[in-house]
């Protein structure tokens, strides 16, 4: 990542932001940085869509619960309005290596994409 990127950043502030509970526990909060053709597909090897997301994640979030980054954040921007970053998290015991997409829109950065693939630590 370029140290001045100011695209990179915004998108890694997003991506910071929809690991908070309280962000996540909100419909107004979480849409505001889901793109309108969010798609997902999970560390459980499920398939979301914006709808979804927005119905399931403010239901089940619990309000202590946080995702923990394992892993420097890195971003590039890939095209003037797209940025992909990459990192690694722990969540209730599970490791995931992730990867979304940021594109900007009229109303600021929003997650376009997103994919989360499990991992085991060590051997």
């Amino acid at each position: 990542m370029t140290e001045h990127d100011s695209a990179v950043q915004a998108a890694i502030e997003g991506e910071l932001r929809l690991m908070d509970p309280e962000v996540r526990r909100s419909p107004e909060l979480l849409g505001s940085l889901l793109h309108p053709e969010f798609h997902e597909f999970g560390s459980s090897g499920r398939r979301w869509d914006r709808a979804s997301t927005m119905s399931r994640l403010p239901a089940d979030t619990d309000p202590v619960d946080r995702y923990v980054v394992t892993s420097e954040i890195q971003g590039v921007r890939l095209a003037p309005d797209v940025v992909h970053l990459t990192f690694d998290t722990v969540y209730d015991g599970g490791h995931a290596h992730r990867s979304s997409l940021w594109r900007r829109t009229d109303d600021g950065w929003r997650m376009y994409f997103h994919q989360g693939t499990p991992f085991t630590t060590g051997s």
